[in-house]
């Protein structure tokens, strides 16, 4: 997968490389590399929930009845294909997995909850639970 090569935001090449006391080609040319190497997966922005109408969140704690290669293929692409799943992991011990879904509100959740989420294949249990706020949001990883 390559990257074309982008400055982090909202820093420039420049004022990155003054950061980090280098020049600017060696710079530029570490960003790319980092790019290439898959050390930095890309860029995005950083959108508020609430500023585009996803009030309400729920994390989503599911149990599997087998964890055969099978099941465990067709529940990934099926999570997978939800929209409302902003971030779904593979966990070791019970639950299985832990899935995070943004909806407009709660009744939008039981909606989804009611004709994608309890369809999932494999599905032995679904328990939920609702987030009240974010403490630490989208963190940067430490040094």
């Amino acid at each position: 997968m390559g990257f074309r090569p982008l400055i982090p935001a909202p820093l420039t090449v420049t004022e990155l490389a003054a950061r980090v006391q280098l020049s600017v080609s060696p710079c530029h040319r570490r960003v790319r590399d980092l790019e290439r190497e898959g050390a930095i997966r890309g860029y995005r922005a950083l959108v508020d929930p609430a500023a585009v109408g996803l009030n309400f969140e729920a994390l989503v704690f599911a149990t599997l009845r087998w964890e055969d290669r099978d099941t465990v293929t067709a529940f990934e692409e099926a999570v997978t294909a939800i929209p409302n799943v902003i971030q779904a992991q593979r966990l070791f011990g019970e639950p299985d997995y832990l899935v995070r879904v943004a909806t407009t509100d709660l009744a939008a959740y039981q909606q989804l909850y009611d004709q994608q989420l309890a369809r999932l294949p494999g599905v032995q249990r679904l328990t939920s639970t609702l987030v009240m706020k974010h403490v630490i949001d989208d963190r940067p990883l430490p040094e």
